[in-house]
Parts: C-alpha cells; sequence; structure tokens
C-alpha cells in the first residue's frame, strides 16, 4: 500500500489540547510525486470548560483575519473528527501525518482523535519537516527554520494562520524536499 503524505495544520487557543481548543483543522493529502489528492478543513467548536490560554490569546489578537476566519462555521469536535476519520480511510493509500512542527499538530490531532473517535489512522507517530530540513542542510535543529530553508523548496503560497492554506504550504514544501531528496525534483 502506498504512503499519502497528509499535510496537517491545527490552529488552536493554548499550548496542550484538554484545558485548551483545537480551533480550526486542515489537512492536504498528497502522493509522493507532490500532487495533491484531496483537502479536508473544519472549524471546531471550543471543548466544554476549556479556555484560552492568555500568552496566545494575545498573540491571536495580532492576528485578526485568521482568528476570524478559524471562528466561523462552528461544529462540534465529535461530528469533525468523525468526518476526519473517514476523509482519512477514504484516501488511496495509509495516511502519513506530516506537520510543522509535527509535535506540536499532531498532539492535538492524536488528542481529538482518541478522545473523540477512539482511534487515529496515524497510529501514533508523525513526520516533522524541521527534522527533516535538519537532515538536509546539515545545520542544528534550532537552525533549521523556513527562514533558512532554500526558497526553491516553497510554493506560491504563503503562510496565513489559516489552517488549510497552511496545510497546504508545507505540503508542497515537504513533497519538494521528498523530491530532492529521492532525486525526482522537477
Amino acid at each position: 500500500m502506498i504512503e499519502i503524505y497528509v499535510s496537517t495544520d491545527i490552529e488552536a487557543d493554548g499550548p496542550i489540547p484538554g484545558p485548551h481548543s483545537m480551533l480550526s483543522l486542515g489537512s492536504a493529502a498528497f502522493k509522493a510525486d507532490g500532487s495533491e489528492l484531496d483537502t479536508f478543513s473544519a472549524n471546531l467548536e471550543l471543548l466544554p470548560g476549556a479556555c484560552g490560554h492568555p500568552e496566545t490569546m494575545k498573540w491571536w489578537q495580532k492576528k485578526e483575519e485568521a482568528w476570524a476566519a478559524c471562528r466561523e462555521n462552528l461544529r462540534p469536535a465529535a461530528v469533525v473528527m468523525t468526518e476526519y476519520v473517514a476523509w482519512l480511510d477514504g484516501l488511496p493509500g495509509r495516511p502519513v501525518l506530516v506537520g510543522y512542527p509535527a509535535a506540536y499538530d499532531f498532539m492535538f490531532v492524536y488528542w481529538y482523535l482518541m478522545r473523540f473517535v477512539g482511534r487515529s489512522p496515524f497510529s501514533f507517530s508523525a513526520l516533522d519537516i524541521k527534522t527533516m530540513a535538519m537532515t538536509m542542510l546539515g545545520k542544528d535543529f534550532y537552525a533549521s527554520t523556513k527562514n533558512n530553508m532554500p526558497r526553491h523548496w516553497f510554493g506560491a503560497t504563503r503562510h496565513s494562520h489559516v489552517a488549510l492554506q497552511d496545510a497546504i504550504e508545507q505540503g508542497v514544501l515537504f513533497c519538494n524536499m521528498l523530491a530532492l531528496c529521492r532525486g525526482t525534483e522537477k
């Protein structure tokens, strides 16, 4: 079975799930050749009893457009995550979550999947783009930022803090990096 790279970005109102909520979820599914197969996007209602972390909410005050985008058409987390699993299960291969940073996005996605669906099609792992960049650039981890990556690794889309747009941007980045690693770049 082929791997499908599911570039995923979330927006949240705090550093960890449970006390804080995932506000939006965006995923873009890619084949290894860089072709985009499909996307999934949803904005979620806040978790009962959860609240925004003060530092995160200060950050959101500077991102008014992105905040507005993730607070429209809100849906219950249980519904969104059930639909997300159905979407993942419908992909033509085994899904691999790809994130930047994977630890943050995967933490929220995995917690929500286990809490609301009881399983994760990703198992319990994810592929981190920054770690991949570290190995490709031969730099230390903290020096392996997007600002230090070659411009030709990126597509035309720029980071907006709108989950689906960022998932697509990061999926293109990952696929370009993968092509370089495999010697199949265009």
